[in-house]
Parts: C-alpha cells; sequence; structure tokens
C-alpha cells in the first residue's frame, strides 16, 4: 500500500497539463487550455483542463476530475497503477509500507502469479534471442515464415519455449518461485512425481492486461505432428480469464481511443502483422468464440467496430451470433471480407497501411447489409429457406437497443429483400415480445434483482422531491463560495443578526450551523454527505484549502465529482421556481439564495419526514406507539409552519 505521504507528494507534483498533453494535443484559451475530448468523439473542443485547480473537465461528455482520474480513466488504471505511473514520470520513489498478515492474505496469490507470469515471459524472451536454439527455431520462424521484424518481436514480447520437458519448470524453481503458483498459472503440469512444462517445444505469445501485465501466454507448436494442438493457451486462473481478455488490447488501446474505431481479427499473428503494416487499432479474440465481456473491453475505447474475415464462408457463418452480440451492445458493426486465400496476416504484407486503409474503408460493409447478401444469396429462389433468411435477418435487427437504427435497417432491408416495412416491423415485434416475455417469466429476473429494481424506483422517487439537488446545490456553495463572507456587522439591522463590530459569519461557518442545528438535516446523498463531513471536519485546520483537498481526494469518485462541481458553474433554477432552467452560480446573490436554499432544502425534508409519520400511524395499532407518532407529527407541522413564514407563505415546487 501506498504511504498517505508519498501520495501527496505525487498530487503536489503532478502537473495536471504536462499530463494531459501527452495523450491530448491542448490550446491555451485565457487561463484554461483546450482540446478535442480523448474520451468521445467530437469536432470542436470541448475539453478544457484548468492548471489553477488542478482538474479537467469535458462538457461535451461530462467527464472530470483530477490528474489522477485523467490517466486512470485514459490508460483504464486502477487508482494505486495510475498513481505509480505518475509517479515513475515524475521520479517519485514509492516505497510501499509492509502489508498486514490479512492484506498479504488477500493479495498474495494474485500478486505471485503475476511476478511469476512476468519472470515466464522475460525467460521466454531470452530464450529467443540468447540460446542457440531459440534462435534456429523460434526466431527463424517469426523472422523467416512470418517475417516479423525485430523490433515488432520485442514490442510483443515474443519468446521460445525449448523442447526439453522441464526446461522452464527447473529453472523457475532454481529461482525460488513456488510450485503451487507455477501449476495455478498454467505454466506447470504437475502430480505426485512429475513437472513438466506446458509450453514445451512452442513459440510464445505473452497476453497483457490493459495496464501492460502478462497474465498469460499462448503457444504455437514447432512440431509437424498432427497429433499435437496447434495452438495452446494459458488455463483459466486467478489473473487469467479468456473470456475477458483480447490479444493485443494493451497494445492497441491508444489507437482505438485515437481512431475510434477498433479492427477485430482472429488470431495472434493477425494483430502482429497488421501492427507492423502500421495499422495498430487492431484486437484479436484469439480463436475463442467472442463473448460479451470482450466486446464491452472494446466499447470502453469506442463504439466503432470492423470484423475482419478471410473469406471462409463456414467461419462467417459461425461467427453471425457473435455480431448479434456486438449489435445488442450498441456498436455500430461493420465487416470486412478479405480476398480469396487471404487473411489479415498475408493481406497487410502485401500493402501499406494507407493501402490497406484505403481498402477496408472501400470494401467494408454494415453487418445488416451483409448478413442478408450473405444468406439470399444462398437460398437460390427456395422460398422456405428465404423465409428463414429473412427471419434470421430480422432477429439481428431486433436485438439493436436504439429504435432510430432499427428503422433505417427496416427502410433498408424493405427495399432489398422486398418485404413490405409492415412484415418486417410485425417479426421484430414479436421477437422483441419474445424476449421480454422470457424475461418476465423468471429466466432472466431473479428475485434479488426484483428487489433491486424495486429499490431503485424507490430511490428515484426520492430523487424526484429534488433533495438531491439541493444537497449538491448546498456542497457546490461550500466548495466555490466556503471561504466567503456572508454576513457583516452592517448586517445586524437589516437581517436582525447581533453581531459585534468586525465580526464576520462566513458561507461555510453559516451553512454548518444551519444543517447541524437539527439532526433530520444531516444528507442523504452518500456522496455529498461524505463531502460535508470532511469538510466540516477540516475546516478549523490552519491551511486547509477545500478545493485542492477534495480534488486531490484518495477516493476517485470524490475527486471526479468535485472536480465537476467545482468547474460547473451553473445549478438548476428550478430549486428556486417551477423551471427547469439552469443558471450561472455568478449571477446568484449568496445572501438570499443561500439561505433560502437552506430553508427549503429544510422545508422539504420536513415534508418527506411527515409522509413517513402518516404512512406509520397506517401501519400500527398501538396506542402508545399512535400517539408518540401523533406527537411527532404535529411538531413536524408546526415546524413547517414556521419555515413557511420565514419563506414568506410562498408555495415550494
Amino acid at each position: 500500500m501506498i504511504p498517505q505521504e508519498t501520495i501527496q507528494r505525487i498530487y503536489e507534483a503532478a502537473d495536471i497539463v504536462e499530463i494531459v498533453s501527452d495523450f491530448v494535443s491542448l490550446k491555451k484559451a485565457g487561463t484554461i487550455y483546450k482540446g478535442l475530448c480523448p474520451f468521445h468523439h467530437e469536432k470542436t473542443p470541448s475539453f478544457t483542463v484548468s492548471p489553477s485547480k488542478g482538474i479537467f473537465k469535458c462538457f461535451g461528455c461530462g467527464k472530470g476530475g483530477s490528474a489522477v482520474n485523467f490517466v486512470m480513466e485514459h490508460e483504464h488504471l486502477s487508482y494505486p497503477e495510475a498513481l505509480k505511473y505518475i509517479a515513475k514520470k515524475y521520479h517519485i520513489e514509492i516505497e510501499e509500507r509492509e502489508l498486514s498478515a490479512e492484506e498479504i492474505a488477500q493479495k498474495n496469490e494474485r500478486e505471485s502469479m503475476l511476478i511469476i507470469s512476468q519472470f515466464a515471459s522475460k525467460w521466454f524472451s531470452r530464450q529467443l534471442w540468447e540460446t542457440s536454439m531459440g534462435k534456429a527455431i523460434g526466431l527463424s520462424y517469426f523472422r523467416q515464415k512470418r517475417g516479423f521484424r525485430d523490433d515488432i518481436i520485442k514490442k510483443f514480447g515474443l519468446g521460445y519455449s525449448p523442447e526439453e520437458r522441464d526446461a522452464f519448470t527447473r529453472e523457475a524453481l532454481k529461482q525460488g518461485y513456488k510450485k503451487d503458483f507455477l501449476v495455478k498459472t498454467g505454466l506447470t503440469i504437475a502430480g505426485n512425481n512429475y513437472a513438466f512444462d506446458r509450453f514445451n517445444g512452442r513459440v510464445i505469445f505473452p497476453i497483457h492486461n490493459l495496464s501492460g501485465k502478462v497474465i498469460g501466454f499462448g503457444g504455437r507448436t514447432m512440431r509437424s505432428d498432427k497429433k499435437i494442438a496447434k495452438y495452446l493457451n494459458s488455463i483459466e486462473s486467478e489473473i487469467y480469464h479468456k473470456s475477458d481478455v483480447l490479444y493485443g488490447m494493451y497494445q492497441a488501446k491508444s489507437a482505438i481511443t485515437k481512431f475510434d474505431k477498433c479492427y477485430l481479427v482472429e488470431g495472434y499473428t493477425d494483430v502482429i502483422s497488421m501492427h507492423q503494416a502500421g495499422i495498430e487499432n487492431v484486437v484479436a479474440s484469439s480463436g475463442t468464440s467472442l463473448t460479451t465481456n470482450q466486446i464491452r473491453l472494446i466499447h470502453r475505447f469506442t463504439e466503432n467496430l470492423t470484423v475482419l474475415y478471410d473469406g471462409d464462408a463456414a467461419g462467417i457463418k459461425a461467427s453471425l451470433r457473435g455480431i448479434d452480440m456486438i449489435l445488442a451492445e450498441g456498436m455500430n458493426v461493420k465487416v470486412l471480407l478479405l480476398p480469396d486465400g487471404e487473411d489479415p496476416d498475408s493481406f497487410s504484407q502485401k500493402l501499406s497501411a494507407d493501402e490497406f486503409i484505403a481498402y477496408i474503408q472501400a470494401n467494408e460493409k454494415d453487418f445488416i447489409q451483409f448478413k442478408a447478401q450473405l444468406l439470399i444469396d444462398e437460398t437460390q429462389n427456395d422460398p422456405i429457406k428465404r423465409a428463414q433468411a429473412i427471419s434470421s435477418i430480422v432477429q439481428s435487427v431486433s436485438v439493436i437497443p436504439d429504435s432510430i437504427t432499427r428503422s433505417v435497417f427496416v427502410r433498408e432491408l424493405s427495399k432489398s429483400l422486398d418485404v413490405p416495412e409492415e412484415t418486417l416491423y410485425a417479426e421484430i415485434g414479436k421477437k422483441i415480445a419474445g424476449k421480454l416475455k422470457k424475461a418476465q417469466s423468471g429466466s432472466f429476473t431473479k428475485p434479488a434483482q426484483q428487489q433491486e429494481v424495486k429499490t431503485q424506483k424507490e430511490e428515484l422517487s426520492v430523487d424526484k422531491s429534488h433533495i438531491f439537488d439541493y444537497e449538491k446545490t448546498i456542497v457546490q456553495f461550500l466548495l466555490i463560495y466556503g471561504e466567503n463572507i456572508l454576513y457583516t456587522s452592517e448586517d445586524n439591522e437589516e437581517l436582525g443578526l447581533n453581531l459585534h463590530p468586525n465580526q464576520t459569519i462566513k458561507v461555510a461557518e453559516f451553512i454548518f450551523t444551519f444543517i447541524n442545528s437539527e439532526q433530520e438535516l444531516e444528507l442523504k446523498h452518500p456522496v455529498y454527505s461524505q463531502i460535508y463531513t470532511e469538510f466540516l471536519a477540516h475546516w478549523d485546520e490552519s491551511g486547509f484549502q477545500p478545493q485542492k483537498y477534495f480534488v486531490n481526494h484518495p477516493q476517485p469518485q470524490i475527486s471526479a465529482i468535485v472536480a465537476d462541481l467545482i468547474s460547473d458553474n451553473y445549478v438548476m433554477s428550478k430549486i428556486w421556481n417551477k423551471n427547469d432552467r439552469i443558471v450561472k452560480i455568478e449571477k446568484l446573490d449568496p445572501k438570499i439564495h443561500i439561505p433560502k436554499t437552506l430553508w427549503e432544502y429544510k422545508y422539504k425534508r420536513i415534508q418527506e419526514l411527515m409522509k413517513n409519520v402518516q404512512q406509520k400511524l397506517t401501519q400500527t395499532t398501538d396506542k402508545e406507539e399512535q400517539n408518540n407518532l401523533l406527537m411527532q407529527f404535529m411538531r413536524l407541522k408546526d415546524v413547517n409552519r414556521l419555515i413557511a413564514k420565514e419563506l414568506g407563505d410562498r408555495i415550494i415546487f
């Protein structure tokens, strides 16, 4: 675990403009910097960086936060990994404190497996480059057979595992790595009286997670024996789940974000060859059936996916269900059919990057159109086969979540298939209704999920009363105006105050006094409540800088929300009137709107409490409890009447 004082050094050293500039081209605009948002596609810059506040904010997609939040979001790293990334950039040495026995037990297995995998990757690489057998067999295969350049071989960390059955296992044990973890990673196959290498006699393709750590391996045999599996992958483990991983994603993520597009191929060598050709936004499913988690992994970086096929009809048909899964995730899917006899590996070696991209752009087709052409061409005017093909095409359209996109495809399909739009809509309706019926029957919605839906509805009903809107505004006032003076002794006569000469009341002090006056007014929203509580706890500390404290908060969620609050100069006007417009904070009069916000918040909370008491009264028959509830209700009603008077007997919406 990183010590708190080191975390503070990292935050203080981090220059947010410098860090963001590694990924985004920024231009100075007054006191801030602007650029195109790296998190969503845009033509006009709405992404801003404020060096004075130490935050970034995109007014297009809403993302915002500190330098650490940016690294986490852009590089898809955990909080500790993002801290280490920035520490490395600014040459800050991290000495992690010694963990407790419980913490070691939680981390030990996963960390040990990651360390062993990294050791294995380096060992396989040394075998490839430094041994005579590695050079003669492995390096020769990559260079001559595959045509890979040395820089590409090193970029992907390719390696070689010797023919000797236990060469790696013996070396790992000699270096002190535990046999138990060698077996759990799948690098070693062991029994009571034996232990040998899983990947012996194979060239090695390390598989990385998003932060670049080796989590698994793929190995291709160098033997001609057909009884031996051509490719072999690591087993499922604590660190490697093949259904969650795409080969090449670590190397491709920046390019996918940059070009807002991802190419999906089948194998390791397809990815590597396309990189060598200059096309880096490419990943592979590594021969496994595409999974929802893999699709969502791509979707984190882009909505646009093109699937490359090598022309094998049987292989294309087998993958159609996977494409339906992509459509169901709301992605834009296109398909590219390569020339006969070509695959991405071979084809990319014949063309330059520009030529390959030009070919893709000229020949890729929307998946629905591609599927329609593929299936209808095979019907050979057989009406039954044609009906089955149309039904399959309609099935793909029905999974598309966006109704406008569905309608566009229906219009196009109606023309190309010569089927009335009404007929296609009717079939789509049947398929959607079938899925809903299946879901309602309990196949997809379990009791726990039903309870979760109910809870979400209850939370929404609370949110509709604008309570969270008030709490957000209260916290926003604290962060923006907290240290400002709200009242002075000059306000005594007008407001009925009793301040001594030169005595002042700051905004934060006024809010704290008001909220803390009654236990019933504690903030309900968990995040706003935490910000409020920590603000109060540190308020009297010398040198406390609220905005800096919360922007650099160790909880990324807090940091991101505060960055959003202090960069958003607007609040909802519906808090003070019927309109749902937004107004600039600078246009508000703190002396009027801060007290008004607090009184209206209290009014809403009292109303809510009164409703709760009324509900309890209808649910109990106990006389004593009824009397207590009635007394509580009358007290709340009196408070409510006083608040209404304070607000001028106005109706609050």
